[in-house]
């Protein structure tokens, strides 16, 4: 999921636990809660996305918020998803995920926030992605297509 207002940027990944249908519908869940409600605090909105896990399968979830005005980057995770965060091209930030996923039960949340500034690359992925070195990926990349290319080419060698 991705979207983006004039003050910030929100965009998360959700992968369904195991594969097939039944892990799709619970991953599908997820970009419908955040489509109406993107506005509230990303335990909010993970809170919220939890709720709709009830009789399904689960998901890993991560949310990210890049709040333009203030300059600063929010994440938010239940399960395996991973992120990276390069900031000022030479300090790396790997915030450690909570471990689980949704499933209806009660979850605790714990949203992250990071200074960002223009030009700062972050890497959000799940488990299905392996990368050998990220800060290396991400130094030697200039924006965020670089990046993506980067990633893409390392994940078709692999």
């Amino acid at each position: 999921y991705i979207h983006s207002e004039e003050d910030y940027f929100i965009c998360a990944i959700a992968d369904g636990l195991g594969n097939g249908v039944v892990a799709r519908q619970s991953a599908e869940v997820i970009p419908h809660v955040l489509e109406r409600y993107h506005h509230e605090s990303l335990d909010e909105l993970l809170s919220r996305c939890n709720e709709y896990m009830v009789q399904k399968r689960g998901a890993a979830v991560a949310i990210v918020r890049v709040n333009y005005k203030e300059g600063t980057i929010e994440y938010s995770c239940v399960g395996n998803v991973r992120l990276y965060i390069l900031h000022g091209c030479d300090k790396m930030i790997y915030p450690l995920p909570v471990m689980g996923y949704l499933s209806g039960r009660p979850q605790k949340m714990n949203t992250q926030k990071y200074k960002y500034d223009v030009g700062d690359l972050f890497f959000l992925h799940s488990d299905g992605i392996t990368l050998n070195s990220p800060k290396a990926s991400m130094k030697q990349s200039s924006n965020a297509y670089d990046l993506y290319k980067i990633v893409k080419e390392s994940a078709q060698s692999g």
